[in-house]
């Protein structure tokens, strides 16, 4: 097993997976702001009750995600997170 294979193996646990995984990202059409509001909560909710939230961000940070939602932030959320560390 490669170092990477391992370092990735959080995503096997992750509570995301499966049918609901399409309401971690945006729809490849504009959605209303109420309706990105309500899919990005629900994602959240789910995010707050998966086992390896904490993993789950600290990759998406390591990698500069730049869409959707990860250990339950939004981009922007990361964003202020990231610049916060920087003394930005």
């Amino acid at each position: 097993m490669s170092i990477q294979e391992a370092s990735d193996l959080w995503q096997q646990g992750a509570a995301c997976r499966g049918p609901n995984q399409m309401i971690f990202f945006p729809p490849p059409r504009l959605e209303r702001r109420s309706d990105k509001r309500r899919r990005e909560q629900r994602a959240k909710e789910i995010c707050g009750s998966c086992a390896v939230q904490g993993p789950c961000l600290e990759y998406a940070m390591g990698i500069r995600e730049q869409h959707g939602i990860w250990g339950g932030l939004t981009e922007n959320e990361r964003r202020e997170v990231a610049n916060a560390a920087n003394g930005c």
